[in-house]
Formats: C-alpha cells, structure tokens, sequence
C-alpha cells in the first residue's frame, strides 16, 4: 500500500526540487498533488518531465507499485508509453515481478477507488496528463444542484437537528440502517452455534461526545512536518475538534491492525473530496503506543490522530459500553471477518501484532458546534468498514443543510 509521505511519493525524481514550490502553493500532501491538472501544473511552470513524473507516480501510487518509481521516472519514458511496453521488456528493463506487471498493465484496477472530485475552474485547456484527468472526473453536480426541495426544507426548519434532518437517508450496499446508525450485517458462527455481540441500535447522544477528553498527538500531514507533536499537548474537549466545521471521526481499533490501516488509507484518499466539502478528518486511537503512531501516520494517514485515554468514543460506539470480540470466535469462526482481512491484505498493507485488538472501533461523522451526530458507523465484525461513498454522501448532505441554513440566515438579515 502506498505512503501518504510526500516525501515518499516523490522519491529521488525531477518533483523533489519542486517540494518548496508545492508547499507554497497549497499542493502540500500527497492526494490533494494528485488531482492536479494541466492548468495548475503550468501555474507553477512545471516541465514536461515534471509533468510526466507526476502522471507515473499517480498511478503507481494507486495500484501500490510506487517501489518502481523511480526507475520508471529515469527511463524518460512517459505512462502512455510505458503502458505499451511488452511483459518482457517491463521485467529486463525495471525489473518488475509479473504480478506487479499485471497489475500496472490493467489501467482498470487500482488499490484506492477513483476520486471523483468538483472541478475547481472551467478551462478548455486539454490536460497533458489525460489519465489522471479523466480517472478524477467531477462528481454529479446535478446532485448538489437537483436538492432545491431539500434546501427549502431546511430553510424553514432551520432548527431541526442533524439527527432529524438525516433519519430518512438511506444506506446503500445491504447495510443496516437504523435512523442514522449503521453497521454490517451479522454472520454466522461456527454453523450459528456461536452469537456475534449485539451492536447498539440507536445513536450515541450528543451530550456523550461532547466533552470526551482527548490528547492531540499528530498535527495535519504536509511536507515537512514534524512526524510527531513534540511537546506533549494538554487534553482537550472533544467538541473543540469540530467547533468550526464538520468532522469524520475514525476510531481506530488498532492502528497497526492490516484492517484498520486499510480502512484509513481508503478513507484519507479521499481528502480532496473532504476538504471541497469542509470537512475535517481526524483519527481517534483508544492507545498511544509511540512507534505504532509513528508507522501508521502519515503512511496510512494524514490526518491528525488524537489520543482517547478514557476509550469514551468507542464506548459511545458500543451504546454506552466497549464493545469486544475475542480472536477465535470473532475473526476465525467468522467468515465476513476473513473475508475483511482478505479486502485488507489485497490493498499490499502490512500488519503487526502490537496493542489491543479486541476493542472494536467505528466511524462518526459530527455537524460543526452543537448541530450533533449525523452518521454513526459500528464495526460489529472485526475489519467491516463504512462505505466511504456513503460517507461522503453524508458529508455532502451535511453541506446542503449547512447552505440553507446560510441562505436563510441572509434573507432573513435585514439589508
């Protein structure tokens, strides 16, 4: 699986000169870099080999091949033409195993799913890179522009909660949805004889969350920054975490867990999508063991990670209580967990056996102040993770209810 370092990304090739460049103008981690397109790589007057090195490394960088990209860079060849290269001349000339090459060869196939993003300028410029541009197409905008009934409605509900306005939003993919609470659906044990734990059906309050106590361990990934917070940070209310704007919240079961690493690379490689939205991204851990912080981020994140000493976020989670699972009966006798790990391991993440992996985690996402929990996602079998265009479709609707809510505001403020 590939790193979220800039550094990493990189490597040895014509962009590691232009690193101070792309912190000054914004394009200072690695997937907000990859969505660039023709105009903005001319903004900043990159060359022709620049150009291409980012259009390689964009794809290694999808299909988890980024071990290649320096060489492939080297060879002056650019993607168009190393895709027409034979399965011989990949392997004598790079090196390559036949499985990677099958893996770059398939232009389909990637480890993170395309991003789609709104296009940030109309242009009628052509991008020189035309397989990062079309791969990262803009979203439906007729979704954002057909919800003028939804935006009317919030307009004159104005007060209605997150909780309120979300309960008919439906869950896509054979996920449970219980007003804005979901889950995977349960499998069998052992031919039934074994029960998987019950999972809350209802919401966690607001007023559980609120004022949970955390400890900020990374900062946001750029380039350059330190890999840890340095002086220990004091403990902080929860709230403050998404006081300004909309959060995703991750709670992470084990962060050197191959499920859970999966779970968060997936999930932070859609930060551009995320931050056209407003919302922040931040992972919670319920244990802070220095080295384990220092290999999950920013490899697997790049968000920041905060500490949950109290382990209250996963206890809201589980209903008001943890909710745990033992190895045997929750990963070896259960078949969708297998299955999960198996998602995991095709991604090429790697995996120890430090911490405690028995505390199942799970996803919030929180309206900015007091608006409350939009979406709660429980982890009921180990590895299951929430689908990430649910998630983003949340997030989105988050956005449309936050825009009535400006619309009104100015209408109703006097000129």
């Amino acid at each position: 699986m590939a790193s979220f370092s800039m550094e990493d990304f990189v490597g040895d090739g014509t962009l590691k000169g232009l690193l101070p460049k792309l912190l000054e103008e914004g394009w200072d981690d690695v997937p907000t870099l990859k969505i660039m397109n023709s105009e903005d790589m001319n903004a900043i007057n990159m060359s022709p080999q620049q150009k291409d090195a980012l259009e390689i490394r964009s794809y290694l960088h999808d299909r988890a091949l980024m071990q290649y990209g320096n060489i492939l860079e080297a060879s002056g060849k650019g993607l168009p033409e190393l895709l027409n290269l034979s399965t011989g001349d990949m392997s004598s000339q790079f090196g390559m195993k036949r499985g990677h090459i099958a893996r770059f060869m398939d232009r389909t196939s990637a480890c993170t799913s395309p991003l789609h993003i709104p296009p940030r300028r109309t242009t009628g410029i052509t991008s020189r890179n035309n397989s990062i541009y079309k791969a990262y197409g803009s979203v439906n905008s007729s979704k954002m522009h057909n919800r003028t009934g939804s935006l009317k409605r919030y307009n004159t509900n104005s007060d209605k909660s997150l909780e309120q306005s979300l309960a008919d939003f439906k869950i896509k993919d054979g996920y449970i949805f219980k007003g804005i609470v979901a889950a995977g659906p349960p499998a069998s044990r052992a031919c039934g004889c074994v029960q998987p734990p019950p999972v809350s059906e209802n919401v966690a309050p607001y007023s559980v969350i609120e004022n949970i106590s955390v400890q900020k361990l990374t900062p946001v990934y750029k380039i350059g920054v330190e890999r840890l917070v340095k002086s220990k940070t004091p403990p902080m209310k929860a709230s403050e975490l998404w006081r300004e704007k909309p959060a995703v919240i991750l709670c992470i079961r084990r962060p050197g867990c191959i499920m859970c690493r999966a779970e968060a690379h997936q999930l932070y490689a859609k930060k551009p999508i995320f931050d056209a939205l407003g919302i922040q991204l931040f992972a919670v851990l319920h244990e802070y063991i220095e080295p384990e912080v220092k290999d999950f981020w920013p490899r697997y994140w790049g968000g920041v990670v905060v500490y949950d000493q109290g382990m209250e976020f996963f206890r809201a989670l589980g209903g008001g209580k943890l909710l745990k699972d033992k190895f045997l009966s929750g990963f070896l006798l259960n078949p969708r967990a297998i299955a999960n790990y198996k998602r995991a391991k095709a991604t090429g993440a790697e995996l120890n056996l430090n911490g405690e992996g028995d505390i199942k985690g799970g996803l919030f996402i929180v309206g900015g102040g007091r608006s409350g929990i939009a979406y709660q996602f429980i982890e009921r079998n180990f590895g299951d993770w929430a689908p990430v265009a649910e998630v983003i479709e949340i997030c989105t609707k988050l956005q449309v209810i936050l825009v009535g809510s400006l619309i009104l505001y100015c209408n109703c403020c006097p000129i």
